[in-house]
């Protein structure tokens, strides 16, 4: 039987050899209001992420979590916290495959600054072009292969239960483009912070839940 409650479906899981991976984007920070490139810094999260966190915690405090995730960036260990604490679990456990995009040049620059900086690069950038990368960074694809890998080591650590994960906006993008038929030049859909992107993990395989919006999107 299923249920609904604050737009998460609550599914007993446990006759399943499938985990089910409620993926949430981290709080927002001073950096997400400026629409600057995060990156590997280490920002915190504002009065507004706080509540981003929380409401990402009342949605998931009904689902069973038996574990959280999360990036070993503050921000997401803050919100990884917050869903940890309302679910009644003490500790939360960091994986690095969930770490940001490695921006290199362009952290804390926005996308017209980093346009200015490298054009070319930033064009293959948007449209997720072979090969792209950022200058003095990490490549896409790179990224979007180690966070696939993180999402299945942890999905095959609990088979018949469901966790929670916490990344980045440019994480669950390659992620969802990874696991879905979606083009890759629009890859950057709208996400917004405290969001949750729930995957099943089946088989090895990665499978998204529900519709995804596939429109694009400019934001960093």
């Amino acid at each position: 039987m299923q249920n609904s409650i604050n737009s998460i479906i609550i599914v007993d899981m446990s006759a399943s050899p499938t985990c089910r991976i409620h993926l949430v984007r981290h709080g927002t920070t001073t950096l997400n209001v400026e629409n600057r490139y995060r990156g590997r810094l280490d920002v915190d999260l504002d009065e507004q992420g706080w509540e981003d966190a929380r409401r990402a915690a009342r949605e998931l405090a009904g689902t069973g979590l038996a574990a959280v995730y999360s990036s070993p960036l503050q921000r997401a260990r803050d919100t990884a916290q917050t869903v940890a604490d309302a679910a009644g679990l003490a500790v939360i456990e960091d994986v690095d495959g969930l770490v940001n995009l490695d921006y290199g040049q362009w952290n804390a620059l926005t996308p017209d600054e980093a346009s200015a900086h490298d054009a070319e690069a930033y064009e293959r950038y948007k449209t997720f072009a072979a090969g792209a990368r950022c200058p003095g960074g990490e490549s896409l694809d790179e990224a979007a292969d180690r966070m696939v890998a993180a999402l299945l080591e942890i999905g095959a650590r609990h088979p018949g239960q469901q966790i929670s994960a916490v990344s980045h906006a440019a994480m669950v993008r390659l992620a969802l483009v990874r696991a879905t038929d979606a083009p890759r030049a629009l890859w950057r859909l709208p996400l917004p912070n405290g969001s949750i992107t729930v995957f099943d993990v089946v088989d090895g395989r990665l499978v998204p839940v529900g519709d995804i919006d596939r429109s694009c999107t400019s934001a960093a």
